[in-house]
């Protein structure tokens, strides 16, 4: 769709609040999840702390690495999630080692192509490589969204018709603002979706509760239980400085780096995950920048955005001990509403350090139905996916070379192919990527005037 703001517009003050306060929706399950996947009893990593180093280190991205030109959010990784499990036993100090050799791989990487130039990525990643890896982004996530909007992201038994029925609610709500809505709805159909179901799903908690029908019980009003108007993050940076030392709630049998080989085996849990994620990097960079029709790898430079997400996962550590990373719902934000203002995701920043001390709107999050979620994040996953495919139009799929590349990428990644490698694992995205650019460079060269002619056409 055409940008309705673009990078460096600066839309009215009270709208812009409630316009990040969108990208804060879009971004926020997955940022929050992570802690809990990694650590559920909260000794070592917390949801608002992890929210406040998203904030911080998406300042950072925005202003001081990319110059304000890249317009999207870092959110908490899930693909250090395995690692953050193995490092949560060196203490907080291991956890915060960790992003910081992460994020020198990308800072390294970084140097290397602004030595080097980024003219090769565009020539090892083609439209015919980068289409489908984007969709593939995309697919590799309904799963996801299914098991929010069915109830069974935590266990099969809790299968429910009624959370789906508020799920695609809240799908078609969202919808309904993006296409039917006035132009101030289309703006913010994830508040109008998210808010509007909830609503719903909150109504029928309180009948359920009245019932006693569990089936009704959508609302986890449990999440205000003990809230507080204010209350201090967990941050990893205290931790290390021994702040909690005296916390009964730390395992009592955790250790901390006592030895040159723990800080060599922090690095093997770290440094080989960050080369795997550089492609998902690349990709969702090469998105906004069809997205916002500026190429975002020569300006400001892949270089450049490397730093960014580098320096803000390292960042994000220091506080909330996750790395961070580029979102694809913050994408889709952005394509869905048509609003690429640099502001509106500098404002949601500023709201998610705010916010991470503000504990009744943590407890709200935390009380939102993942059927909500689920339910919004078909229109998020689906609009990547879609961004993925529409790269592919001037692709000649009537060309058997191309085909292959295509279907050398979509199939390992959506079937799940993953490459283990000890305590290392390629995900299936990464996999079919590699997969993609070797057919694609093997298979796929066309001699010099062939090769002029496409590029006419």
């Amino acid at each position: 769709m055409k940008l309705v703001y673009n990078v460096q517009d600066k839309p009215p003050l009270r709208k812009n609040l409630l316009y990040a306060f969108q990208q804060l929706l879009a971004i926020m399950a997955a940022t929050l999840l992570v802690p809990i996947l990694v650590d559920g009893s909260g000794a070592y990593m917390s949801q608002p702390a992890a929210l406040c180093g998203a904030g911080f280190g998406t300042l950072f991205y925005l202003f001081v690495a990319t110059r304000k030109k890249s317009p999207v959010f870092l959110g908490s990784s899930f693909a250090f999630i395995s690692p953050l499990a193995g490092a949560v036993a060196f203490g907080f100090l291991g956890i915060f080692l960790g992003a910081v050799f992460a994020g020198l791989v990308y800072v390294i990487i970084a140097l290397i192509i602004k030595k080097t130039g980024s003219e090769w990525v565009n020539k090892l990643l083609p439209p015919v490589v980068i289409g489908p890896t984007v969709a593939l982004i995309g697919l590799s996530l309904c799963g996801s969204a299914v098991n929010n909007l069915n109830n069974t992201a935590v266990s099969a038994e809790n299968y429910s018709l009624v959370a789906i029925l508020v799920g695609v609610i809240a799908f078609l709500i969202t919808v309904y603002a993006s296409t039917k809505g006035s132009k101030g709805m289309k703006l913010i159909p994830f508040v109008i979706g998210i808010l509007g179901a909830y609503i719903i799903a909150l109504i029928l908690t309180f009948i359920g509760n009245a019932a006693n029908v569990d089936a009704l019980k959508l609302v986890n009003l449990s999440a205000f239980d003990g809230m507080q108007l204010f209350k201090l993050p967990r941050f990893t940076f205290l931790g290390m400085f021994g702040f909690y030392e005296n916390d009964p709630s730390l395992p009592a049998s955790a250790s901390l780096i006592k030895s040159f080989a723990d800080v060599v085996s922090i690095f093997v849990l770290f440094a080989p995950v960050a080369f795997v994620t550089l492609a998902e990097h690349i990709a969702d960079h090469k998105n906004l920048s069809s997205i916002i029709e500026h190429d975002l790898i020569t300006d400001p430079g892949l270089h450049r955005t490397l730093i960014g997400d580098g320096v803000g996962s390292i960042i994000g550590s220091f506080f909330g001990g996750c790395p961070n990373t580029t979102y694809g719902e913050s994408v889709g934000c952005v394509a869905i509403t048509g609003n690429a203002s640099i502001s509106t995701i500098a404002i949601a920043a500023v709201y998610c350090i705010i916010l991470s001390f503000f504990d009744p709107f943590v407890c709200f999050v935390n009380s939102i139905p993942s059927c909500i979620v689920g339910g919004v994040c078909i229109a998020l996953y689906g609009f990547i996916a879609v961004s993925g495919l529409k790269m592919l139009q001037p692709v000649d799929l009537g060309d058997n070379r191309n085909l292959f590349v295509v279907a050398a990428i979509l199939v390992p990644g959506i079937g799940g192919l993953t490459l283990n490698f000890g305590a290392v694992t390629v995900s299936s995205i990464a996999t079919g990527l590699i997969l993609g650019i070797l057919v694609n460079v093997v298979f796929n060269r066309r001699k010099g005037e062939e090769t002029a002619a496409a590029e006419k056409e």
